[in-house]
């Protein structure tokens, strides 16, 4: 791909909402997700003339922004808990009937380990199927459909204790 100060930030203004997604959603941490998104967009820019096609972009963030996450947890950095007090009072939640639930389950999923975090976030916030989950965590189809179910399972089981009910 050639690369020019407008095509990068084309590329920047398509695919910025969806690198800080996955990172804040990994984090839920704004400024850490920023962090994060900067370092993609920083690779993406050093390594523009590597990348084959402009479809191929997309899949390439994501697969730098998981590893990216993956080695800001590494190096040390904590994600500090968000207190209460700090929860905006009307959260901008379009077509969510309980925002306290969804927090909830924000929380829940926030609880998982990195690896099967990573795949739900990618299941069902970004909607990729488990093969193109499995090509951005370079993992087999096989491996990604078992962190997902047993991070549903597991996701069943903290929520029914969570949430104090027998069945989820």
């Amino acid at each position: 791909m050639a690369l020019d100060q407008a095509s990068f930030e084309s590329l920047l203004r398509e695919h910025q909402a969806m690198v800080f997604s996955l990172a804040y959603h990994f984090f839920h941490n704004q400024a850490i997700a920023e962090d994060v998104a900067q370092e993609v967009f920083l690779k993406l820019y050093e390594n523009l003339h590597r990348l084959e096609s402009p479809a191929h972009v997309a899949s390439w963030l994501r697969r730098t922004t998981t590893h990216r996450s993956i080695d800001y947890l590494r190096r040390g950095h904590v994600r500090p808990e968000v207190q209460l007090e700090e929860l905006p009072e009307t959260p901008d939640l379009p077509g969510a009937a309980d925002p306290l639930l969804h927090e909830r389950l924000r929380r829940l999923v926030a609880s998982l380990p990195q690896i099967p975090r990573l795949v739900v976030l990618l299941r069902y916030g970004e909607d990729l199927d488990t093969g193109e989950i499995a090509r951005v965590l370079k993992l087999p189809v096989r491996t990604v459909w078992s962190h997902l179910y047993r991070a549903l399972a597991l996701l069943r089981e903290k929520a029914a204790r969570y949430l104090g009910e027998e069945a989820v």
